[in-house]
Parts: C-alpha cells; sequence; structure tokens
C-alpha cells in the first residue's frame, strides 16, 4: 500500500499540476490586479460581525466560516506536514510553501468567491457550496465530469486518516510509552483503543451537523492558535541568535536544494508545493465547502474573508513550525524521525520535560477541530454523488475511517491524501480560472457599491 500510494502521490503531483497551482495563482494576482491585497483592512471589518445579516441565506456567520475552514487548514499539515517538508525537501521548502501561500490569497478570493457565487441545491432542496456545485451551476450539464470528479477526490481525500494517525503517534510515544502503557513494538492494541475513543469523541460533535461544527471551531481555533504561537514565540526568543541563519538556510537552499532527499532543486519546489497546498488548501476547494455554507449575498465578501487563510496558516504558523524545528537543530538529527515526532522534539529540546506534553495537548486541539471539519466537507460531497437524504449514513464510515487512521502507516496515508488532494485541485482550478471574469465583474459592482 505504502508503494502503490506514494506511486499514486508522485504521478499526481507532476510538472502539469505544479503549473496549474502555481501558474493558476499568479494568473489571479495579474488578473485581478492585486486587487485581494488591497482589502486586507475590509476583511478584518467583516470578521467583525458588522456586515452579517440574518435574513441572508447560508447556515453559518462570515466569522464561523472562517474558523471552519481554518480549523481543517489549521490542522496537522501546519506542524507534522512541516516536518514532513523539511525531511523530504529539505530547509527550502519552507520558501516555496510561502510562495503557494501568497499566491494563494488570490486564489483563495476567486475560489471561495465562486463558492457563495454559485451555490446549488442538493437533493433535498437546501443551499449547497462547494466546487462540485460551481461547476454544475456556473459551467454547465457538459462539465458534470469535473462536479464528479471532485467528489469523489473529496470523499475520500477528506477522511481523517492522516490527523488522527499523528495524534495517536504523539500521545503514544509522549505518554504512554514513558508510563508503560505501551511498547515500541507493540502498541498496535493502545493504537486501537485510543482510536476509538477518539471516533466517540467525534461522533458527539458531528452528529450536531455544520452548526455545531461551526460553534466548536470557533472556540478552538483561537485558543490552539494562541498556545501554540505563544508555545512558539518563546522558543524562538531563547534561540534569537540561531534565527537569522534559519531564514538565511531557507532561502538558500530553496535554490540550490543542497539538503533536499537526492540534492535536487526540482524536489525541494515539489515538496514545497504540495506542502503548502495541504497546509493552506488554496487551490483545493475543500475549504470552498465551508465558505459556501457563510450566510451572506455577497460573493465577494466571503472571497475577501477566506483570503485571510493562508496568511494566518502558512505564513504565520507554518513558518513558526519550520522555525522551531531549524533553530533547535532537530531536522538533522540521526534516525527515522519524522512527522509529529521532529516537531515534538524540537520543543522538547527548547522545553526540557514539558515541551513534548505542551505540543501533545496543541496536536490533540488541531487535529480534533480538522476532524470535525473534513467530517463536513465528506458528507457533502456524498450527498452530491448519491443524493442528501443518504448522506447522514456518512457519520458512521467517518468513525470508522477514525479507527482506520489510528493504526495505518504514516506513509501510505500521506501517499493517497497527497494524490487525492491533487485529483481535486484539477476541477477546483479549472472551474475558478473559466469563471474568473465574473468574480471580476461582482468585484467591481461590489467595491462601487460599498464605496
Amino acid at each position: 500500500m505504502e508503494s502503490l500510494f506514494s506511486a499514486f502521490a508522485n504521478f499526481m503531483w507532476g510538472l502539469p499540476l505544479v503549473i496549474l497551482l502555481v501558474g493558476g495563482g499568479l494568473f489571479f494576482v495579474l488578473y485581478s490586479r492585486g486587487l485581494p491585497y488591497r482589502h486586507f483592512r475590509h476583511a478584518l471589518h467583516i470578521l467583525t460581525g458588522r456586515f452579517d445579516r440574518d435574513e441572508d441565506e447560508g447556515d453559518i456567520p462570515h466569522a464561523q466560516a472562517l474558523s471552519t475552514a481554518l480549523s481543517g487548514t489549521l490542522g496537522l499539515g501546519n506542524i507534522a506536514g512541516v516536518a514532513l517538508a523539511l525531511t523530504m525537501g529539505g530547509p527550502g521548502a519552507v520558501f516555496w510553501m510561502w510562495v503557494t501561500a501568497v499566491i494563494g490569497v488570490a486564489t483563495k478570493f476567486y475560489t471561495c468567491s465562486l463558492s457563495v457565487m454559485f451555490r446549488g441545491k442538493d437533493s433535498e432542496g437546501k443551499l449547497q457550496g462547494g466546487p462540485m456545485y460551481v461547476v454544475r451551476e456556473g459551467l454547465g450539464r457538459r462539465w458534470w465530469p469535473l462536479a464528479v470528479l471532485f467528489a469523489v477526490a473529496g470523499l475520500m481525500g477528506t477522511m481523517p486518516a492522516f490527523q488522527v494517525n499523528q495524534l495517536v503517534q504523539i500521545v503514544r510515544e509522549v505518554v504512554a510509552q514513558p508510563a508503560g502503557w505501551a511498547t515500541e513494538q507493540s502498541h498496535f492494541t493502545f493504537d486501537l483503543v485510543l482510536g476509538l475513543i477518539i471516533a466517540a469523541l467525534v461522533l458527539l460533535v458531528i452528529t450536531g451537523h455544520i452548526q455545531r461544527v461551526g460553534r466548536v471551531t470557533s472556540r478552538l481555533v483561537p485558543i490552539m492558535v494562541l498556545i501554540y504561537l505563544t508555545m512558539t514565540a518563546v522558543l524562538l526568543v531563547r534561540f534569537a541568535g540561531e534565527i537569522p541563519a534559519a531564514f538565511h538556510l531557507i532561502v538558500t537552499d530553496a535554490f540550490s536544494g543542497e539538503a533536499a532527499a537526492g540534492g535536487a532543486i526540482g524536489t525541494v519546489i515539489l515538496m514545497g508545493v504540495r506542502r503548502g497546498a495541504f497546509s493552506n488548501e488554496a487551490g483545493i476547494g475543500t475549504e470552498s465547502m465551508a465558505h459556501g455554507a457563510a450566510r451572506t449575498g455577497e460573493p465577494i465578501r466571503e472571497g475577501l474573508v477566506a483570503m485571510m487563510g493562508p496568511v494566518i496558516d502558512t505564513l504565520l504558523v507554518c513558518t513558526c513550525t519550520a522555525l522551531a524545528i531549524l533553530v533547535t537543530g532537530s531536522w538533522q538529527v540521526d534516525g527515522d524521525i519524522d512527522g509529529v515526532t521532529l516537531t515534538s522534539q524540537a520543543f522538547e529540546t527548547a522545553f526540557p520535560g514539558v515541551g513534548a506534553y505542551l505540543l501533545t495537548l496543541v496536536v490533540a486541539l488541531l487535529s480534533l477541530s480538522t476532524i470535525f471539519t473534513f467530517w463536513y466537507y465528506g458528507s457533502k460531497c456524498l450527498g452530491f454523488l448519491i443524493g442528501a437524504k443518504h448522506q447522514h449514513h456518512y457519520i458512521w464510515i467517518y468513525a470508522a475511517l477514525v479507527v482506520f487512521g489510528s493504526v495505518a502507516s504514516l506513509p501510505a496515508i500521506v501517499g493517497l491524501v497527497d494524490g487525492l488532494y491533487a485529483t481535486m485541485a484539477i476541477p477546483t482550478m479549472i472551474s475558478a480560472l473559466l469563471l474568473a471574469p465574473k468574480v471580476n465583474r461582482a468585484a467591481k459592482d461590489y467595491f462601487q457599491r460599498h464605496r
């Protein structure tokens, strides 16, 4: 399975997809004449709730839509994903993650504006958003295969396996093994039991549907971001003298590829783009489903809210993780260490005796919030494919996937999810590129009225 899924991911993340994501993002930047970047202040005003109206269509307010989307993006891609980028692509991969985030601001603006502009009704007559509805409502029936492609890839790609796997891994290594509850050689039973407990907790939340997910994530996301940024700020203050060298290493290695596996600059760029896409999901389309549920009658308004995601997610949180690993020297430690364990080691180096436990708490909050949101994404994809009246059955399938993720192997999960993320990007970016003129016209009208 590891070989099969890794080959699938490598095939999907070839040069054509990188051109589609990065080149498409550059097109959005130029085509909009930098419009999204000029309106961050207005986006912050929208988040305060002053533009919310109860009579608008949708399920959740702007702020909850952003927090729900962020709970999907501010997941373990920011902690374990960055560690994987450093392991597989070297420090230079972080630079290319920054590039995807800067470009991703424009991409998010277009894809999430479209998710509201072309909302469609499911089989039960309820308004829904997401790339599959954008394709159906915006491009017409002849583009139907693209909508189905996204829904199938989204259904499988938003499984909780990666988040659960990394949560179980850090709890086992930091808590269970030192306490004697599990051994390094025989930990299957512990992983399985913990997976069942997590599944039960997830069921308690997701049975309340998107409204409860929105309420839970709107509380979890600010808390986990505050805790994590406080931890990394203290760490970086302690290692302040190493920060300039870390930034220099990131920039120089981005164009030399010396630290990458195989020493190729192509590997550095590819790993940076892959992990950046996994982190902020710009151009992937999953976050469009959350923003498509926003209670608003102004598509451009939701696009402005959504564009803040890559800034918070990648430029801020991922950079903190990368610097923590680099300045402590953890990325150069010999041995088969990757994923969340590498990040845990960095914090343990900075805060001996407590660092790993603090990170375990953050990982628990990050992974759980992402798991809650991914259920919503998967259920919407299933409802699109087989009918909304059947999508409630996905709750039980999802709980089983939580248990599966707790005992599966990390390389197999990463390969499968990476390949499916690449698959989702194809219909998302194609539909956004084709419908970009409609977003520009709507933006011109919106800002004329706003002024």
